[in-house]
């Protein structure tokens, strides 16, 4: 539940404003004056600011200017809720750093509108700092102690498969680790009822196989090309004397065992007690944050397959994608989806 927090000395304004959020399902701390707003700011960080300008103490533009001088603070969206409609106070606001100005008295819907879209806006941002960060990391890694295993994976054999080959087998030995160099592979398993639930889709860059090899057993699960990819294969004595040569590989085996762990406790958590509709809501995130192939953003996912990561029917994903598209959620054509309202789907409710 995303947090607001309303700073404004009008307690009817203020107490209508907040019933207004909390009603649709956003958490609402209130502030009479700018001073309280930056005490409340600092201690609840929320998600959003809403802060009238003319008020005692402290007023909006000095409210602001405080905000943006606290780093933990400073990312927050601001919106200016007030009566002051002149274009220059407007430049003002918008000039020190605001992202939006609702005039008073507003309707309740350009209000909600104004919210949601800053919060969507600064989840995308958010998204994209994070993905930074990611790709920063891994360059680092690669350029520090596990450019072994970079070095490792260039120049091997590569196998080529086409979409929905079988790659492994569940109840096989395995004999060598994979990369895939391009494409994608799905990783499932298969009940007695023929039905699959998609465990892992593993993208380019993205090691698998190596559980089975770590727990010297069978293979538990299986591996389909979920589209033509080109795999990478390393045979299994050579990738174990690497391990034992280098520590820093085998730590980075073990993170990556850990993060499968967690990641399948998850899953298995949402598919027990999550609604339907939060199942695949929860499978569209995923996938648009994780595994989308075009540069749009649009997920090119069979349902068959979408179906199998949210643990459910065929039938029971197309009539809820049917659901989600006639509440303007989500957008489909031609096969594709595309995720309208991402703020949405996060708090669809269980």
């Amino acid at each position: 539940m995303k947090k607001v927090l309303v700073i404004e000395d009008n307690r009817e304004i203020l107490e209508n404003t907040a019933e207004i959020l909390e009603l649709s399902n956003y958490h609402v701390v209130t502030a009479e004056n700018g001073r309280i707003g930056i005490e409340k700011a600092l201690a609840d960080k929320p998600d959003l600011i809403l802060c009238d300008i003319m008020m005692p103490e402290l007023d909006g533009y000095g409210v602001l200017h405080m905000v943006q001088s606290h780093p933990q603070l400073q990312h927050t969206p601001f919106i200016f809720l007030t009566a002051k409609t002149d274009p220059g106070e407007i430049r003002k606001g918008m000039s020190l750093g605001a992202d939006d100005y609702i005039p008073k008295p507003f309707d309740p819907t350009d209000l909600l509108t104004a919210v949601e879209g800053r919060l969507k806006k600064a989840d995308l941002v958010k998204r994209e700092i994070a993905e930074g960060i990611r790709e920063a990391n891994q360059i680092l890694t690669i350029s520090g102690g596990e450019k072994k295993l970079q070095d490792f994976v260039d120049g091997r054999h590569v196998d080529t498969y086409k979409k929905r080959q079988r790659i492994f087998s569940e109840g096989n030995h395995p004999i060598r680790l994979y990369y895939v160099q391009k494409g994608k592979v799905k990783i499932f398993k298969i009940n007695d009822e023929g039905k699959e639930l998609i465990i892992r889709i593993v993208n380019e860059g993205e090691f698998f196989g190596y559980t089975a090899m770590f727990e010297n057993s069978v293979y538990k699960e299986n591996a389909d090309a979920l589209e033509d990819s080109e795999i990478a294969t390393i045979p299994r004595t050579e990738f174990e004397e690497l391990l034992h040569a280098h520590p820093d590989v085998s730590r980075k085996f073990i993170k990556l065992l850990a993060s499968d762990v967690t990641d399948k406790e998850e899953q298995l958590l949402h598919i027990a007690y999550n609604s339907l509709r939060r199942k695949v809501a929860d499978a569209l995130l995923s996938v648009h944050k994780t595994y989308h192939t075009a540069p749009d953003g649009d997920i090119y996912l069979s349902r068959e397959n979408l179906a199998a990561l949210a643990g459910t029917a065929t039938e029971s994903l197309i009539r809820t994608l049917t659901s989600f598209k006639a509440e303007h959620l989500i957008d489909i054509k031609d096969g594709r989806i595309t995720i309208l309202d991402y703020a949405k789907l996060e708090r669809m409710a269980n």
